[in-house]
């Protein structure tokens, strides 16, 4: 008698998953539309303890031991996905088959370890109000006017963007949750934090150990190998030993999202508020 593979039944559920993330995530974006609450009960205090010690293992290197970015990963307490989760069903959709255009590789975890992850990040206390991370409507908790203070002054968004340009109307093309996590996300992650179509890519130099030197738009990086598309459109994949060879990115978002480190929780909610008011 055939034996079940427990590694086959996980591979079945994430495919599940996959099918039913485009469901799940319409449906989720429809209530926010709505103005409804995503009501979550209370986690267990043991799926909690497992997630935090998983997501240190697995995610806490690039998104931060508090899930509020870290090493080229972004703030997941203000990821869409994560705010329309309610026991990992969506979040599994994105950890189990990776985002690799940002360098996210796919993890071969089973399906309660991730529930017990977004356990744990469902836990994590937000600053400010919690209530509005929830619907669209309630995140507008900032002071427009000082957020236009700070666009023109302090933050120096004004130096790159204008409200008669690029940014003309942003207010209308996006509901105030969308708007908010766009800004975070310095505008270089689109749906479902893949990378958006009008954002500029990220570019790589490698140099090999004969003095050969490739480029190319950035598909993926990892401790193992870099992958790329050079100018011809073909696809190269680079093995990787220490720092051999070496590698140099550029990305056009840096200065935006190095910025982003010196920026208060009221610094966001204002400018969401102020672009907001753009229509």
């Amino acid at each position: 008698m055939l034996q079940a593979n427990p590694f086959m039944a996980n591979i079945k559920r994430a495919t599940l998953c996959v099918l039913a993330l485009a469901g799940e995530l319409s449906i989720a974006l429809h209530a926010a539309a709505q103005g409804q609450d995503f009501p979550r009960p209370a986690g267990d205090p043991a799926a909690i303890a497992r997630g935090k010690q998983s997501f240190s293992v697995n995610c806490g290197f690039c998104h931060g031991s508090d899930a509020r970015g870290g090493e080229g990963g972004p703030n997941l307490l203000r990821s869409p996905i994560v705010l329309n989760d309610q026991k990992g069903e969506v979040l599994a959709a994105v950890v189990l088959n990776g985002r690799v255009q940002k360098g996210m590789p796919k993890f071969n975890m089973p399906m309660e370890t991730v529930a017990d992850i977004a356990a744990f990040l469902h836990g994590i206390e937000v600053s400010g109000n919690v209530e509005a991370q929830f619907n669209p409507k309630r995140v507008l908790v900032g002071n427009a006017v000082a957020g236009k203070s700070y666009f023109n002054g302090k933050g120096r968004c004004n130096e790159c963007h204008s409200v008669k340009k690029d940014l003309a109307g942003i207010g209308s093309k996006y509901d105030p949750k969308t708007l908010q996590d766009a800004i975070f996300a310095g505008g270089g992650t689109g749906m479902l934090g893949m990378p958006s179509p009008t954002a500029p890519p990220r570019t790589v130099s490698v140099t090999m150990p004969t003095g050969e030197i490739l480029k190319g738009s950035l598909v993926s990086i990892d401790d193992f190998i870099v992958v790329l598309t050079d100018a011809d459109g073909t696809r190269r994949t680079l093995r990787r030993d220490a720092d051999s060879p070496k590698i140099q990115i550029s990305n056009p978002l840096q200065d935006h999202l190095d910025r982003l480190r010196s920026w208060k929780d009221r610094d966001l909610h204002n400018l969401t508020a102020y672009l907001a008011t753009i229509k």
